[in-house]
């Protein structure tokens, strides 16, 4: 999915670490960011705070002081994002068919009976808008 996020100016690590602040509604230090993602791999402290500043400089996060240090805060919301990223996906990696990304997702990585039953609900919940 690297490339669906780099159409939108975020690159894989610049995800992931949108993806830590969105979990966290209230905002985040550059320490929590570097622990949540050193729980997963090595990365320095230093790398985690310059990609901080840069992704406040793409206009991706905002920050206010916090003692003696910086909570980050997200300044573009998770499900406009997301959206712009599977439409952009969709358009480009499935010539627009969203008929070939949802059969791409079960032929690869597989749905459980539990997300099966929510597409369901939401496809079924859509129906009922259209008509």
């Amino acid at each position: 999915m690297a490339k669906s996020t780099e159409a939108l100016g975020l690159s894989e690590a610049q995800m992931e670490i949108m993806t830590v602040i969105w979990d966290r509604s209230g905002g985040t230090t550059v320490a929590d960011v570097w622990k949540a993602l050193s729980a997963k791999r090595r990365v320095a402290r230093n790398t985690v705070q310059t990609m901080l500043v840069r992704l406040e400089d793409k206009g991706w996060l905002t920050h206010h002081e916090a003692g003696a240090g910086f909570r980050y805060v997200a300044a573009r919301p998770r499900k406009v994002t997301l959206r712009r990223i599977v439409a952009k996906l969709v358009e480009t990696a499935f010539a627009g068919s969203a008929e070939s990304l949802v059969m791409a997702l079960l032929q690869g990585r597989g749905v459980s009976k539990e997300e099966a039953d929510r597409i369901r609900a939401m496809i079924d919940e859509r129906e009922r808008k259209a008509t």
